[in-house]
């Protein structure tokens, strides 16, 4: 069975109907998660924290799905671009 590993991370927003930070340098990485249930308590537990900035919002990011590592690579991709 692969791992299935998560990404939470979150910051202040420019706007809360969008999904655009104000400061990328500012991103707050919780951490990665082997699961996807730690990862939502982590996930819940910041959006907690935070839960009276009106702008500050917290993300769960499936990193399993961004790379299939039975599919090959691109010709771009192999060479690092």
């Amino acid at each position: 069975m692969s791992q299935r590993l998560h990404l939470v991370f979150g910051g202040e927003l420019i706007d809360p109907q969008r999904t655009e930070f104000r400061n990328t340098d500012d991103i707050h990485f919780v951490g990665i998660f082997p699961d996807y249930e730690k990862a939502y308590n982590a996930w819940k537990a910041e959006a907690q924290r935070t839960v009276d900035s009106a702008h500050t919002r917290y993300f769960i990011a499936h990193l399993h799905r961004l790379r299939d590592e039975e599919t090959p690579a691109s010709p771009t991709e192999e060479l690092g671009n």
